[in-house]
């Protein structure tokens, strides 16, 4: 059955805490919507702020192939006359082909917060409704609040619904607006709607029961064939219906045509994309979508995986985008740490002996507390080290750093460091903001000469963790240094009870790394740890 797609990313979306789009982020999240195949993109509501008119203003130059535009805002104010409606009229002045409106289902709703009657609260909806359907848009109607209403007066949300379908709107979307109704009676009232109704039905769920997912693809079993949402999940309070996870349900699980299976495809990539424009980071355990969501750490799992995806995926990644990866812990089999070594043919370059050192070495350090996952740039140290072991830049002789304050409180950071190299010792002095700094120019002025590829190498990201908050200030700390070579990112670790010195360790760390990456030419191991990069 073909299920139409209604995403409110842009408005419903918007209310989410710390959800925040500019009017160019809009526009272009609104292209790469109807790229992706969604049939209705709810861009605003256009009486509401100067943000939302302004993009509604400029969407008239967008070139959508699938998708229409819509615009939403509510049912005339009870006080005016539905042509003399400013909210009314700014909605048609958005001139989209849609126009969603939203309507009283509740009775608690309708004598308390607007205050006026039943007979009033179904004027307001059949005038709204049939004014813009007059004007020639589609309207999609929103019952708000409908499975509470439904709950408490269910003869009284029919009516409502009749009102709206009597002036013409071409959509009953019924909206579990406090998302706090479960699945399973939520199923029935569907049902009981279904029977009632012909036309289109449609679904709009919140999540602050957890259940918005399944609540949508229930109502889909009761014959809702439209279904509305908010990529990632975002929305107020806990958030609307996720629906890059209903997308794939009903396309992978239930057999609907929703975008189609090409453009299902780029699902992963799409979601990633809104979330870069949101500022937000995407959940790594995001369904289907996000990089956890086919990841694997136990060594049973990875040994499974390995014979048949199908053991621990109820999917192919590629599907929607996705890719498989194999996470590297204290947790790990010697699958975990070779799984990509065998994809490239390398399984056959670490001996035995060497493999079980490997492996042995991660998880000593887990222990220690690297967590390799979050630090891939130090796990393909560790595989570059293993496959040469012979391979030697330099060694640290000795480091100092010194801050002291100065006028006005300011502080100021000198650093020394001696290395040993192949053509002999390497000093150097420098100072810097902070002692970070001032050891990583010293550690660069050191081998500039020997390696000056490494001037590239920038720090980009810089965390402490306390390990074991009990021992306050003399704790272990973890550090995690994200670095870039303005081609490709990655992190490194260091653990100690000092964080200058798991600072620096880290700092050594990511030097080395591209010191081997800069003086190897061996495209299939680049490849693998390419792969690595990602996967831990």
């Amino acid at each position: 059955m073909r299920i139409s797609t209604f995403d409110t990313t842009l408005r419903d979306g918007t209310q989410g805490e710390s959800v925040s789009y500019s009017v160019d982020d809009k526009l272009l999240i609104a292209q790469k919507l109807d790229e992706l195949g969604i049939d209705y993109i709810e861009g605003g509501w256009p009486g509401s702020n100067p943000k939302d008119k302004e993009f509604f203003s400029r969407a008239k130059d967008l070139r959508l192939k699938h998708s229409r535009l819509t615009a939403f805002g509510s049912t005339r104010f009870a006080k005016n006359p539905v042509h003399e409606d400013r909210n009314v009229a700014a909605l048609l002045e958005a001139d989209t082909p849609v126009v969603s409106i939203f309507g009283k289902s509740w009775e608690l709703h309708t004598t308390r917060a607007l205050g006026v009657t039943e007979a009033e609260n179904q004027a307001l909806i059949f005038e709204t409704v049939q004014f813009i359907k007059d004007h020639g848009r589609e309207v999609v109607y929103d019952a708000e609040h409908f499975f509470d209403g439904y709950i408490d007066n269910p003869d009284f949300a029919l009516r409502t619904l009749e009102a709206a379908q009597k002036a013409g709107a071409d959509v009953l979307c019924l909206c579990d607006t406090n998302g706090g109704t479960l699945t399973g009676r939520l199923a029935e009232i569907v049902s009981e709607v279904r029977k009632r109704f012909d036309g289109v039905i449609g679904i709009h769920p919140h999540n602050d029961s957890d259940v918005a997912v399944a609540n949508a693809l229930a109502a889909i079993e009761q014959g809702a064939t439209h279904v509305q949402g908010c990529m990632n999940g975002y929305g107020e309070r806990c958030g609307n219906a996720n629906l890059a996870s209903i997308i794939a349900n009903l396309e992978l699980k239930l057999g609907h045509t929703v975008i189609g299976s090409e453009k299902l495809t780029t699902l992963a990539s799409v979601t990633r994309y809104i979330a870069e424009l949101a500022n937000l980071p995407l959940r790594r355990d995001q369904p289907f979508v996000g990089h956890s969501a086919f990841a694997h750490k136990g060594g049973i799992h990875v040994s499974a995986v390995l014979k048949d995806s199908a053991t621990y995926e109820h999917i192919s990644p590629e599907a929607v985008g996705n890719r498989q990866r194999v996470l590297v812990s204290d947790l790990s089999g010697r699958g975990n740490v070779l799984y990509k070594l065998r994809q490239h043919g390398l399984a056959d370059r670490l001996t035995e002996e060497a493999r079980r050192e490997l492996l042995e070495r991660i998880k000593e350090m887990e222990y220690l507390g690297y967590e390799l996952e979050a630090a891939e740039g130090t796990f393909e140290l560790l595989v570059r080290e293993a496959l040469r072991p012979g391979q030697h830049f330099f060694s640290v002789e000795n480091y100092e750093v010194v801050t002291k304050s100065g006028v006005g409180g300011a502080t100021r950071s000198t650093a020394t460091v001696n290395l040993s190299a192949l053509d002999g010792v390497h000093s150097a002095t420098a100072s810097g903001h902070g002692p970070v700094h001032a050891l990583d120019l010293c550690l660069r002025k050191c081998l500039a000469g020997l390696y000056p590829q490494i001037a590239d190498v920038r720090l980009t990201d810089y965390k402490v963790r306390v390990l074991e908050p009990k021992k306050g200030t003399a704790a272990k700390v973890r550090v995690l240094v994200e670095w870039s070579d303005h081609r490709k990112s990655w992190s490194t670790v260091g653990v100690s009870d000092d964080v200058i010195e798991a600072s620096w360790n880290a700092l050594v760390d990511a030097i080395r790394l591209e010191l081997m990456r800069i003086t190897e030419e061996d495209g299939a191991l680049d490849k693998a740890v390419e792969d690595y990069c990602w996967g831990v």
